[in-house]
């Protein structure tokens, strides 16, 4: 029976290739971009899963407003970690560590007098032994129970050890040392398996440094602030394991009282509020708000939009073969009717039908995963580094997808036209009623709706592409009120705190030809990063307080980047705060109607006064997704961590030169730094990578979703232009033109793409609308975006539709009325 099924199936394929070919085509497309997607979705939510404590593991993150403005940070207190421990029941484990970036390791050798150097090691932290007893790490040497009990002690994971000590076996490592940035040294303790080997995780520390090192080094305690409940850094983690049976509701309740124990009065004299937050571990690889120290961050949004995105793809491809289907279902009319004569059930006939589906599907499988190298490429803004279909093949998820992809889709696909296939009557099949019986109307008219269906998927999309990108253009575009063209910046490397050693290497680049200024700051004017500080106003009925945001650079800084003063002069030199400008917003959050009312008038911050002698032009300090906040401008060379560059903007031909030399005297002052730099405009668009990648995918399933489309339309035209042939003879020896019969054929699935556009508009407009709220500026919602998507989708539907009713009308009549 099976054998007869396949083929019947097969020969109904050969004998409809033109229809076969179109479904085959347009599943194999809906099938590589979900096989994609899959493998993107089913990578970024494996992370953290192996843990085997993990729905009780969580990070302790922190969620502030100061004066209504609100606040994220993954990081605590530093002595919150004692306090947990102390007072708050309910937990298991409590680990406390410090992120912290290497400028410069040295490894000593045995025999030789120079030590080997490494540059910026970073996933490094100070923690203590009991970060090994909430994480299942591998031992490979040395004790879980004593590697970091003792002050000067680091365990490394195994890659470290392979850098480092190359030739020694993971014992001989024991002991040997290893000195960060020449003031701290430690001797290796352990070595441990890279906790990634085990299975995808943001906890991607390679060295470990004793916290005892810290907690009994007063100058590295004090620097840390580990004793101060007013000082706060996203370095500074906690992680806590929940007992079994404890709620996290009931343990962020006890935390709350903590922070009022040691912080409450603080926060009251302040006008500020403070709660902590339980993090899942499964959450740290999501929540953009607090961040993680891997590599990749993923969204849920994105994520789920994608998953959207697959189930639009396959629905269209779906509706297709639906539509195709049962527009045929006339020529298997006589077909249906001998095989119920003869004794088949209508159970059998689905069956039958069902399995012409899943051939069909099968082939598009098949397909389909010789396409997904392409889509790869197409998604390669959202695939992860080192992901490709050849390295997911052998997993079992993948092959437990693609059956249940394959016996879904099969079925969706295929059960509604097998259900109308196998229920028409024996007797009106051979009596040639079946197709032109009352159901007609009922059936035309779901082929219609599904059509529609599709272009509003499809009209949707094109809708949301232009509009996006039309908001991608204006934040590119936008004068953010600063120059961002010729200018280019180096950090300094993090070893150097002498301003001296920084101050000759400024002079000597502004003597290299082609550079036309440098500047010595802390930060650019837009950056991804915020510093801030509480800043009080006392000249007034009563004091007022901001949190301000702080830039501090040398007196080239606002003429690097053409920021004017609208009143008031620029800062005297000086290598401490002895004077400040501000900003617009800021001049008027003080309360001063005209900039001019704000000069002379002073600031109490970090324990002195200081005078406002400027009022600087508003300008954007982020991305455009933020307001303008209040902003003071300073001078504090020990701040002064960038180096800026403005080239001369009409020598562009010779800036490879100029750059070359900058390297050259670079690496005289830094022989043994690496040379980095990055252009200023660039790095403003790649700070809207997200909102890119959102515009690419868009672009491409709306690529997609029309070409899919377009499919069915070719299929049903073709169909219909078949069954009207003899229509169309008719006409024309009855003086229709070709341009008459045309508009006849096309006017009925002209009327389906105009019908979608009225339905696609307003959901596109409420989705776009929902997606700008993100943004503090916006560009605005223009009818001409709908208008155009709407002319182009006509445009594409006319061009398909063309392909064939032009052919049947230029088709003899004598031929067409011999046609039955």
């Amino acid at each position: 029976m099976l054998k007869n099924y396949i083929i019947v199936a097969f020969r109904n394929f050969w004998r409809n290739k033109i229809f076969s070919l179109i479904n085959v085509l347009g599943l194999s497309i809906g099938i590589s971009a979900s096989l994609v997607i899959f493998l993107i979705v089913q990578y970024d939510f494996s992370f953290d899963r192996f843990e085997k404590n993990r729905e009780r593991i969580f990070r302790i993150v922190s969620e502030f407003s100061f004066q209504g403005n609100p606040g994220h940070t993954r990081g605590v207190q530093a002595p919150l970690a004692d306090a947990v421990k102390k007072e708050l029941p309910g937990i298991d484990q409590a680990v406390s560590f410090r992120y912290y970036n290497a400028g410069k390791v040295s490894v000593p050798g045995a025999h030789t007098a120079k030590p080997k150097q490494f540059r910026e090691q970073n996933n490094i932290i100070f923690s203590d032994g009991h970060y090994f007893d909430m994480l299942s790490y591998e031992w490979l040497a040395g004790s879980a129970q004593s590697a970091l009990n003792e002050p000067g002690r680091v365990v490394l994971s195994e890659s470290r050890a392979k850098l480092y000590f190359p030739s020694l076996h993971y014992a001989e490592v024991i002991g040997r040392e290893i000195v960060y940035d020449d003031t701290l040294s430690a001797r290796v303790s352990g070595v441990v398996q890279d906790f990634g080997q085990q299975g995808n995780t943001d906890l991607t520390f390679k060295e470990f440094i004793s916290l005892p090192t810290v907690l009994e080094n007063r100058g590295l305690r004090s620097k840390m602030g580990w004793d101060e409940w007013g000082s706060t850094t996203s370095d500074q983690q906690l992680y806590v394991r929940l007992s079994k049976g404890v709620s996290a509701s009931s343990v962020e309740a006890r935390l709350k009282t903590i922070f009022t124990k040691y912080r409450g009065e603080d926060a009251k004299k302040n006008h500020y509020t403070w709660s902590y937050l339980l993090q899942p571990l499964d959450d740290i690889h999501f929540n953009s708000h607090y961040g993680n120290f891997g590599d990749r961050q993923a969204s849920k949004p994105t994520l789920y939009a994608l998953m959207l995105v697959a189930a639009f793809l396959l629905l269209l491809a779906s509706i297709n073969f639906i539509n195709l289907t049962t527009a045929q279902a006339a020529q298997r009319a006589k077909e249906i009717g001998i095989r119920k004569t003869m004794g088949s059930s209508k159970r059998q006939l689905i069956f039958q039908f069902l399995s012409e589906t899943f051939l069909i599907t099968l082939m598009a499988t098949f397909l389909s995963i010789a396409l997904t190298p392409l889509l790869l490429k197409a998604f390669a803004s959202f695939i992860p580094e080192g992901l490709s279909f050849s390295s997911a093949q052998a997993q079992p998820a993948l092959v437990v997808f693609l059956a249940v992809l394959i016996l879904t889709v099969s079925f969706l696909a295929g059960f509604y036209p097998a259900l109308v296939l196998s229920s028409w009557s024996p007797l009106q099949v051979l009596k040639n009623q079946s197709y032109f019986s009352a159901g007609r109307s009922r059936k035309t008219w779901i082929r219609q709706g599904l059509t529609v269906s599709q272009f509003v998927i499809a009209q949707f999309f094109v809708m949301g592409t232009l509009l996006v990108s039309k908001q991608i253009r204006f934040m590119l575009d936008r004068d953010l009120g600063f120059n961002k063209e010729a200018i280019l910046s180096f950090n300094m490397p993090n070893a150097d705190t002498s301003y001296t050693h920084r101050l000759y290497l400024l002079n000597e680049l502004k003597k290299i030809p082609g550079i036309n200024t440098a500047s010595l700051a802390n930060d650019l004017p837009s950056s991804s990063g915020w510093w801030t500080s509480t800043i009080e106003y006392k000249e007034g009925k009563k004091d007022l307080q901001h949190q301000v945001e702080l830039k501090s650079g040398d007196s080239n800084y606002l003429k690097i980047f053409h920021i004017p003063l609208i009143a008031g002069r620029d800062l005297l030199f000086s290598d401490t705060i002895k004077e400040a400008l501000i900003n617009e917003t800021y001049q008027r959050a003080l309360g001063f109607r005209r900039p001019v009312d704000a000069i002379g008038k002073t600031l109490f911050w970090d324990g002195k006064y200081v005078p406002i002698v400027g009022v600087m032009k508003d300008f954007n300090a982020h991305t455009l997704n933020f307001k303008i906040e209040p902003m003071v401008f300073f001078q504090s060379s020990a701040n002064w961590n960038d180096m800026i560059i403005a080239l001369q903007p009409t020598q562009k031909n010779d800036w490879h030169a100029a750059i070359s030399i900058i390297e050259k005297v670079y690496k005289k002052a830094y022989p043994e730094e690496a040379f980095s730099y990055a252009f200023f405009d660039e790095s403003i668009a790649k700070s809207y990578k997200s909102e890119q990648n959102i515009s690419n995918l868009l672009q491409w399933t709306t690529g997609l979703t029309i070409f899919i489309s377009c499919l069915g339309l070719l299929g049903l035209v073709i169909y219909t232009t078949n069954r009207r042939t003899k229509e169309i003879g008719v006409r024309k020896v009855f003086g229709a033109s070709v341009t008459q019969i045309v508009s006849i054929l096309s006017m009925d699935f002209v009327k389906l793409v105009a019908i979608a556009f009225i339905i696609a508009t307003p959901l596109s407009c409420w989705a776009i609308l929902a997606w700008l709220d993100n943004f503090a500026f916006r560009t605005p919602v223009s009818w001409w975006v709908f208008a155009l998507s709407g002319l182009g989708m006509m445009a594409i539907a006319l061009g398909t539709l063309s392909v064939q009713t032009i052919r049947a009308a230029m088709t003899n009549p004598a031929t067409s009325l011999r046609t039955e």
